[in-house]
């Protein structure tokens, strides 16, 4: 069993950067895949991107790749997601997952999830 918790959502402003983290705990969290996906008002959950479970390889949906950087600590079971340039279509609740694979990208293949963290962009 692996426990997410997400922090550091909020309100910002188009262009400002935000960190958001995910804190993991139970016995196996060093057994899994850790991502970050999103999911918008009236929107499909989308992939962000993927720390394996070595922390040695990230992947990432091209949509986010160079705006966006997953980081994932095994000494504090921390994984956490910084974003720069933000724009209005990045409001989202922002959520951690869980998966025993290696770098999977589609949310059925992750077994434990966060609640989210709130991200609203103003512009």
């Amino acid at each position: 069993q692996v426990q997410l918790v997400e922090s550091g959502g909020g309100l910002v402003q188009t262009g400002d950067s935000l960190s958001v983290s995910c804190a993991a705990s139970g016995s196996s969290v060093s057994d899994y895949a850790l991502a970050w996906f999103r999911q918008g008002p009236g929107k499909d959950r989308e992939f962000i991107a993927v720390a394996n479970k070595l922390a040695t390889i990230n992947h990432y949906s091209p949509s986010f790749k160079g705006r966006f950087t997953i980081d994932r600590d095994n000494t504090k079971n921390l994984l956490s997601l910084q974003m720069t340039g933000l724009k209005p279509d990045d409001t989202a609740v922002y959520i951690c997952a869980a998966s025993p694979l290696v770098l999977p990208v589609l949310p059925d293949s992750y077994r434990f999830w966060g609640q989210g963290t709130q991200v609203t962009v103003s512009s």
